[in-house]
């Protein structure tokens, strides 16, 4: 879905930052759509873990999801994914918005999603099995929208807008449901990152008003 490039966060310039973002999301989308690729979790683990700010409110939570993964191997992290996420039938922790804004699959959250996407000008691909609402999905939609060349629909305000419809209302409840389950480990640990960096997002895009 994304490179497999990864950096030390914060950055120190506005530029390096809005890159270091992109990046972040981008890494969260390949770890949270599958089990990852073993050259994925073998740049995570030599992944700096000292961020140019010491003391940075993302530093500690980064080292923890690079200290474990270098703790456990790719089977161990594998069987994490479908221990937590796969499975037959009902998995152990839900991946998608529509679980969490609505207590169902498929519902109104999806339709509304759907829309805004489609007035970004934005579509599922058709080999992507999972819907829309899927954490992965978002957070590959939001490297997008930071990343992106189309400065009509990549800028901060859509970001923003689009941050505060679909991940901000259920995003940390995800991150609490993986943190709180007894198999995690690696994710337990991707998990305080994920919530943490959602934090430091919030944050910053409501110093814009």
């Amino acid at each position: 879905m994304t490179s497999n490039s990864i950096t030390s966060i914060p950055q120190s310039s506005a530029l390096d930052e809005e890159t270091a973002r992109a990046e972040v999301y981008g890494l969260l989308a390949q770890l949270f759509y599958g089990v990852p690729a073993p050259g994925l979790l073998e740049a995570l683990r030599v992944a700096a873990t000292e961020a140019p700010a010491a003391g940075g409110f993302l530093e500690e939570p980064w080292r923890e999801v690079v200290a474990s993964a270098r703790a456990l191997d790719d089977g161990a992290i594998a069987r994490e994914y479908d221990a937590l996420f796969g499975g037959v039938g009902k998995p152990d922790v839900y991946l998608f918005g529509s679980h969490y804004l609505s207590g169902f699959l498929n519902e109104r959250p999806l339709v509304k999603l759907r829309s805004d996407l489609a007035a970004l000008g934005l579509a599922r691909d058709e080999a992507m099995t999972d819907t829309e609402d899927h954490i992965a999905y978002l957070s590959e939609v939001m490297r997008y929208l930071i990343a992106g060349d189309d400065v009509a629909v990549a800028n901060l305000t859509r970001q923003r807008e689009f941050f505060a419809a679909h991940l901000q209302p259920w995003a940390p409840a995800l991150c609490d449901a993986i943190g709180g389950h007894p198999k995690a480990a690696f994710y337990a640990a991707l998990a305080r990152f994920t919530h943490a960096f959602l934090e430091v997002e919030a944050q910053a895009f409501d110093m814009l008003d």
